[in-house]
């Protein structure tokens, strides 16, 4: 079974900056880490591999630091990884980011299932899974918890609603995104961490695949940050001190407190 996963580099959460002009994040200088929900799209292809064989390929669209969570991925047991990487690209919303990483699958070729996390914690939208799924016209399942069965060229999955779960029967090749409760991702390992320190990571860029330059980038993006603004925590109190202001005032001024709360 051939397993792709794409994931994506996040600012760590504390991190995150906004450029007001443009309406996309600022990555440069901000320290990265792969994106924690990836994570479990990771552990899950790799029990996969574990119990029918096959290869896992991990790719990433971003800067070339991205590089750094594709060699993570391979670190905790993953064959091999691709980056995607230009300037070109810098800007893309989800859409223009799934028709880039669609046509890199594309590229790749001769796959059975793509995996990926049920969102990324830097945008919190949960549609790259499904665009990508879109452009490459194959079966989708979203907030997949568990894999029941692959079996013939048919793979039946638990999906988790609202009410409770669905179980859904696809033919392959399907495209999941998955939650937290299908796995608990693993440690890389020690051998794992010396065959990713010595895999070449091969850099693709907008010439290396098909790719039409009107729907790539900040200028191929639909999507418009019309405003940015950052909000504002505001807590006001007022310290009642009996000692210094009196027993009696304090009282009074508690109790039309809370009649102004409509609390009396």
């Amino acid at each position: 079974m051939n397993i792709i996963i794409p994931i994506k580099q996040v600012p760590e959460t504390s991190n995150v900056k906004m450029d007001p002009e443009t309406g996309t994040m600022v990555r440069e200088g901000v320290e990265s880490i792969v994106n924690p929900l990836d994570l479990y799209a990771i552990e899950t292809g790799i029990q996969l591999k574990e119990d029918f064989g096959g290869k896992i390929t991990v790719i990433t669209m971003g800067p070339p630091n991205a590089a750094k969570a594709l060699k993570e991925a391979i670190s905790m047991g993953c064959d091999e990884g691709i980056l995607i990487s230009s300037v070109k690209l810098s800007g893309s919303d989800t859409w223009a980011t799934s028709y880039v990483l669609s046509n890199a699958i594309k590229q790749i070729g001769d796959y059975d299932l793509i995996l990926t996390g049920e969102r990324a914690t830097d945008g919190d939208t949960g549609q790259v899974g499904p665009g990508v799924a879109s452009f490459l016209d194959v079966t989708l399942a979203t907030y997949v918890s568990k894999i029941v069965e692959i079996k013939e060229n048919k793979i039946t999955v638990e999906r988790l609603v609202e009410d409770g779960y669905e179980t859904l029967q696809m033919t392959m090749p399907s495209l999941l995104t998955v939650v937290k409760e299908i796995s608990y991702p693993r440690l890389p390992t020690l051998r794992g961490k010396q065959k990713a320190k010595k895999t070449q990571i091969p850099s693709w860029d907008d010439n290396s695949f098909d790719l039409e330059i009107e729907k790539i980038g900040l200028k191929g993006s639909p999507t418009r940050v019309v405003k940015i603004e950052t909000p504002k925590v505001t807590r006001g109190g007022v310290i009642l001190n009996a000692d210094k202001d009196g027993a009696e005032k304090c009282v009074d001024e508690l109790i039309n407190f809370m009649k102004q709360k409509q609390l009396v």
